[in-house]
């Protein structure tokens, strides 16, 4: 490559060496210096680029990981397939990674709102307006320079159009309320035989239960793994 390397350049790279994962751009935010997280330099970070998964789109690639090694990925398994495939990727475009998973807790679900003009759903989960609950954010890099900001369409709440609203009536912890998710009565449901057949064999009900973006719902192996990691 030769002349500047432009934003788009930056960006196009970053695709292409995570799209072999199913992991995605997500969007890109700009900060204010006052705003804006560390880098490992001490800088502050003027754009972040998150990444993560839409549908079920990293299964594969981590279950392919994942078979092969003795231990099956060890202690949270995805976490350190998600360190695996994005820090290599950092490394070389001169960033600093950032995971959900790491202090200092970095805000990602406000920086998915700004990216994507994501909102909660009454899960807890932002809803994407194709997604629906069906995405997830896996990491995210930070760079000194100024890449181009992502800026969401004018959508509406897709909460906001669904008239029956499953997730509040299937529930059957009834811990899904209109002002928020309940964390006890869920994880307390979850330890009876009718949780253990349910939500915890095939995903939560609740969540299952949102029509938006159904199409994208992870398979029956990804939602049992990640009510599995619960350690209840």
């Amino acid at each position: 490559m030769t002349g500047p390397v432009t934003s788009n350049d930056v960006l196009s790279e970053l695709r292409a060496a995570l799209a072999p994962h199913g992991v995605f751009l997500r969007g890109v935010v700009g900060f204010a210096e006052e705003e804006a997280p560390v880098l490992t330099d001490g800088q502050p970070a003027k754009s972040v680029a998150l990444l993560g998964n839409v549908g079920g789109s990293i299964w594969p690639a981590f279950q392919c990981w994942r078979d092969g090694r003795p231990d099956r990925g060890g202690e949270n398994p995805l976490d350190r397939w998600s360190k695996a495939v994005i820090e290599p990727v950092a490394q070389y475009l001169g960033a600093t990674a950032y995971f959900p998973s790491d202090p200092p807790w970095q805000p990602f679900q406000q920086w998915a709102m700004r990216a994507e003009g994501l909102q909660p759903s009454p899960l807890g989960i932002l809803i994407h307006p194709q997604y629906g609950l069906w995405h997830g954010y896996r990491g995210a890099l930070g760079f000194e320079r100024e890449l181009a900001a992502t800026i969401p369409a004018n959508q509406s709440h897709a909460c906001d159009y669904c008239r029956d609203k499953p997730c509040l009536s299937s529930c059957p912890a009834n811990a899904i309320l209109a002002d928020g998710f309940q964390i006890t009565p869920c994880r307390t449901h979850l330890k009876t035989r009718q949780g253990e057949a349910g939500c915890l064999s095939t995903g939560c009900i609740a969540r299952n239960a949102c029509p938006v973006g159904a199409e994208h719902r992870y398979p029956v192996e990804q939602l049992h793994f990640h009510m599995a990691a619960l350690n209840l």
